[in-house]
């Protein structure tokens, strides 16, 4: 039965919290742990169920892994090259392991990769690029994919014409223990890529260049493991910190540098917030109105990160002044915004832009959340909304937020989770439609 998250609004939050550490940059690292021949610990990992299925995957291609109180502990290299297709098919990173067992194994076998519905999220330039470097696609059956390395994986000269996040992990997980050297133009700068880097460099990988455009890597035949503390998590630590723009007060985020998600920082501090910069996190506050940001714009980073996009819409309708948000990377990144209107934001969607008109109160409505990004977005809209909202689809935020309710609980949002009721759509149905339908089913 799933969990639904209630919130009544109106309550400031106050108090710190330690951001923990990243989601995008742990499930890389557990794919990477596929080419270690030695044991690999990630410690502090949030207990996601996107971390659970990348367990399930690891342990589904023969690796043994496990948790360890907070610590995630992988032994061995893979034995079988086919992911477990229900898994696979239902979370996007499923991709990045076909490069570790095309490394090992020669072959890869999985489920073409799902996650949120935000938008076209091809992987042609993942498989672009290992075409480069020896792989090849077998035609299967329609949603599967098929990879072979008949020769071994060899050192390349790539060159993404656009800089996937995705696309250059899956190609630096593929050049470390391919043979000779893969020289990577137009890769992804973000940390999360700087820490996959990081992690591989320390299991013996030749990885320069990271944090740049232009990634070096040379070939080695094997790696070792280690004990590795994945970077905190940005996209957790932006959600915090337009909580408080929307719902007022103070908050203190501990272990997350401010350059990592600056943007965010810049513009709440535009529209009225206090951010405080220090060694150890951000103090962020908002006690006051708050002002239109105006044009906002994702982009690739150090850009606005496009998962930061509803969250700072979400902030956004608190303000007096207009905003309008627009990413470049995804079609469908404002699912969220039927929710905003249900709410009762004045809000309108046109392409990739989202704008916000201000004068409208907040109130309380059943909500749905359509993605992970979108349904956080419309928790921070319920914590200023008057009165009490429901928010079903919580399975998605749980995708990506450990401890999510309890973290805003502590801050001292009212928010809880209550079990959905078994018999929704009996309720809805009209007496008169129940009776017709009964008459069917006799039929």
């Amino acid at each position: 039965m799933e969990n639904r998250i209630v919130v009544t609004g109106g309550r400031p939050l106050n108090g710190a919290v330690r951001v923990p550490a990243a989601k995008n940059s742990v499930l890389p690292l557990l794919a990477a742990s596929m080419l270690c021949g030695n044991r690999v610990r990630l410690r502090a990992v949030p207990r996601l169920s996107d971390v659970d299925a990348c367990i399930a995957l690891l342990r589904g291609a023969g690796c043994a892994a496990r948790w360890d109180g907070e610590d995630v502990v992988v032994d061995g290299p893979p034995r079988t090259s086919t992911l477990p297709g229900e898994t696979a098919g239902q979370m996007r990173a499923s991709i990045l392991f076909c490069a570790p067992l095309l490394a090992k194994l020669g072959r890869a076998e999985t489920q073409l990769p799902g996650g949120c519905k935000i938008g076209a999220r091809p992987i042609d330039l993942h498989l672009a690029g290992l075409r480069q470097m020896g792989a090849v696609e077998w035609e299967t059956v329609p949603g599967k994919l098929v990879l072979t390395a008949p020769s071994g994986l060899h050192g390349a000269e790539i060159t993404l014409h656009f800089p996937s996040v995705g696309a250059t992990e899956t190609l630096l997980l593929a050049a470390v223990c391919a043979k000779g050297k893969t020289v990577l133009r137009g890769a992804a700068r973000e940390p999360e890529i700087v820490d996959l880097a990081r992690f591989l460099n320390r299991c013996g990988a030749v990885i320069e260049g990271a944090g740049t455009s232009t990634l070096c890597i040379e070939g080695r035949r094997g790696l070792s493991g280690c004990e590795f503390s994945p970077l905190p998590d940005r996209i957790f630590a932006s959600t915090l910190a337009c909580a408080v723009a929307a719902a007022g007060g103070r908050a203190e985020l501990l272990g997350c540098p401010a350059s990592l998600y600056a943007p965010v920082l810049e513009i709440l501090g535009q529209m009225g917030c206090r951010v405080e910069r220090s060694g150890e996190g951000v103090r962020i506050s908002r006690f006051g109105r708050l002002y239109g940001a105006g044009r906002v714009f994702t982009g690739v980073y150090p850009a606005l990160a496009t998962d930061a996009a509803p969250l700072l819409a979400a902030a956004m309708l608190c303000a007096e002044g207009e905003s309008s948000i627009e990413d470049v990377i995804f079609e469908r990144r404002f699912g969220c915004a039927e929710g905003f209107a249900r709410l009762g934001a004045d809000v309108r969607v046109e392409g990739r832009t989202l704008f916000i008109k201000p004068g409208r109160a907040l109130n309380g409505a059943f909500l749905e959340a359509p993605d992970l990004r979108g349904g956080a977005a419309l928790v921070l809209a319920a914590l200023a909304a008057r009165g009490t909202s429901t928010l079903a689809g919580s399975t998605h935020i749980d995708r990506g937020y450990a401890g999510f309710t309890e973290i805003l609980d502590s801050l001292g949002a009212q928010i809880r989770r209550d079990a959905a009721p078994e018999n929704v759509s009996a309720k809805k149905t009209s007496s008169k439609k129940q009776i017709c339908l009964a008459i069917g089913t006799k039929r």
